[in-house]
């Protein structure tokens, strides 16, 4: 049974780089090296994957100094959009083939790999690097079996961002806790097109980590669930049916054009050039739009908790891009190394020094909470920790769920079929299906995958 478990699991990994249909470019000559080098006295080049948001190109930037401490260890770096990274990283560990010794993954791969044999894990790690400093709910989400297999770069849950100026003319008040309904109100009220101003941006680019994450909360919220307790798909729900629909509609009326091709990047640039008069997203923007060097709204953004529906748990997510190393390294001490000083207090010191305490790491320690320095710079730093400290991957649903994840189902077998789903999502957003073949497709993926994985007969 184990050994057919894990031939499940694999081939769960293996179906799903097939189904996410990105055309990964083919590795060029520099990035498809093994690492070589020793552990001893000899150089050591670490391949690192990582992916292309803002905070992994300051890490990239500021490794600098790492090399300067570590002159035996060289660092290349192959850095990737979000879904290609996941299909290159995925391929690469399911099939041993090391190209890569540092691995950018998230809170959803790590336990499931780490059960496979597929990463190293965190042992011995030194007292001055203070793993009990990390946040206990990041901690938790990157163990298996009380060892870590992934230090967290960044951590974070989801929050509700808005232009403060728009809101104050229109004569709108926040609360501590927004609803989905006052958000609906809200985008009517700040809307306007012919200024270039949308009500409300979310993500609608097909990805089990892009519009699945953003919309798997909203199911939550709304009071629904992927599974029932006996594995059986329920995305046929009224719950599924009230969420999408709200979905499709406040994007049709008050989001901006080409709404399925937005993903966290694309509707971080919209925002900080003002476009948006909301969004809903990941903590880890915060900086970014705070930051005036960053963000024209810089002066006029404005923060809340995620929005709730009916049920209050699972509206706000929780995740980690977090640094792990490939049990196929050929070398691995030095791969723990870098990770080390990637996560550790002087690295967030670091950070603050050279590009301000605003572009601090954030959602990973909590000495970077008691900073007063970074409380005044990150005016959005208590709403942020609440909110991860407030996310509960074992609760993420009115009913009680056979599975843990807030955003996402921590089965190998989500990645696939999380893609599948976001992807009949975009249909229905851009009017290719409506709200009801959307679900029924989506229910049928569901039904297949769950079938053909052995959970349901």
């Amino acid at each position: 049974m184990r050994q057919f478990r894990f031939a499940k699991m694999i081939a769960a990994f293996l179906i799903g780089i097939l189904l996410v249909q990105i055309h990964a470019c083919s590795p060029s000559s520099q990035d498809s090296e093994g690492a070589s080098g020793s552990q001893a006295n000899e150089n050591t080049t670490l391949t690192i994957a990582t992916v292309n948001n803002s905070d992994m190109v300051v890490m990239q930037d500021l490794s600098k100094q790492f090399e300067e401490e570590n002159p035996n260890i060289s660092l290349k770096w192959v850095v990737l959009e979000e879904n290609v990274l996941r299909q290159r990283v995925t391929n690469d560990i399911a099939n041993r083939g090391g190209q890569f010794d540092v691995l950018t993954i998230g809170t959803y791969e790590t336990p499931i790999w780490a059960e496979q044999g597929w990463l190293l894990p965190f042992e011995n790690l030194p007292a001055e690097y203070d793993v009990e400093d990390i946040l206990p709910p990041v901690r938790d989400a990157l163990s298996y079996e009380d060892k870590l297999y992934a230090l967290p770069f960044y951590a974070e849950s989801s929050m509700l961002y808005y232009r403060k100026d728009l809101f104050d003319a229109a004569g709108i008040t926040v609360p501590d806790q927004p609803t989905y309904e006052q958000v609906r109100e809200w985008a009517a009220a700040v809307h306007d097109p012919d200024n270039g101003v949308y009500g409300i941006c979310l993500r609608g680019k097909p990805g089990w980590g892009e519009n699945t994450a953003l919309f798997t909360t909203m199911v939550n919220t709304f009071g629904g669930k992927w599974f029932d307790t006996n594995w059986q798909p329920t995305l046929d729900s009224p719950q599924w049916r009230e969420a999408l629909t709200y979905y499709v509609d406040i994007l049709n009326q008050y989001g901006p054009p080409g709404v399925s091709s937005n993903g966290f990047n694309e509707n971080l640039a919209l925002f900080s050039t003002g476009n948006c008069g909301m969004w809903i997203d990941a903590t880890v923007a915060a900086g970014k739009l705070a930051d005036p060097d960053e963000s024209q709204v810089a002066d006029t953004v404005a923060f809340a908790r995620a929005p709730v529906a009916s049920y209050p748990n699972g509206s706000n997510w929780l995740w980690a891009w977090s640094l792990a190393v490939s049990a196929s390294t050929r070398s691995p001490e030095a791969a723990q190394t870098f990770i080390q000083w990637a996560t550790s207090k002087p690295y967030v010191q670091l950070v603050a020094q050279e590009r301000g305490w605003v572009a601090a790491p954030p959602g990973t320690r909590r000495s970077t909470y008691e900073q007063a320095e970074y409380k005044e710079a990150a005016p959005f730093a208590d709403i942020v920790l609440t909110s991860i400290e407030s996310a509960d991957p074992s609760k993420p649903t009115a009913d009680p769920v056979p599975y843990k994840g807030v955003q996402f189902v921590a089965i190998p077998e989500f990645q696939a079929l999380g893609t599948q789903v976001g992807q009949t999502l975009a249909a229905a957003l851009t009017g290719q299906v409506s709200v009801d073949q959307a679900l029924q497709q989506a229910q049928a993926n569901a039904v297949e995958t769950m079938k053909r994985a052995g959970y349901i007969s």
